[in-house]
């Protein structure tokens, strides 16, 4: 089990960059299972300056697209080494579902796990926590490209 893996990490396997890079640590890594992630929210986050500024709350595709980046890193490193050099991109989310609010201050964890793994495609199930409290869920799937 890998852990540990800093931002500089993530954007070694991840081709976002600010500020759409979603996930700030990497804090376990399963390969062909699962990773769990951390994402720490500031009121500093573009999207609050209108979602809502008022009463700032993150954005739910943004917790899924967290979620999304998350599994991404788990897939690329879930490839044999030599299939590394491709780019893995989301196809499709099912029974998403928002549970609480995310606010600044907040220090999101998201576990995912793979449920399936092909050549060409992925399947992954991503909870997200704030403290102990589910916060959002969903399945989601990817494309695999090719080199």
């Amino acid at each position: 089990m890998g852990t540990g893996f800093s931002i500089k990490d993530i954007m070694q396997y991840l081709p976002h960059r600010y500020p759409f890079i979603m996930i700030d640590r990497v804090l376990e890594l399963e390969p062909g299972r699962r990773i769990v992630t951390l994402k720490n929210v500031t009121i500093n986050e573009p999207y609050f300056q209108g979602h809502f500024p008022d009463d700032p709350i993150m954005p739910g595709v943004l917790i899924l697209e967290a979620m999304a980046q998350s599994a991404g890193v788990l897939t690329y490193k879930s490839l044999p080494e030599d299939r590394r050099e491709v780019l893995i991109y989301f196809m499709a989310i099912e029974k998403a579902k928002f549970r609480r609010m995310v606010i600044p201050g907040d220090q999101v964890r998201f576990e995912v796990e793979i449920l399936k793994l092909r050549r060409k495609a992925v399947k992954g199930a991503g909870k997200a926590y704030v403290d102990h409290h589910l916060v959002a869920e969903a399945e989601m799937m990817a494309s695999i490209g090719e080199k």
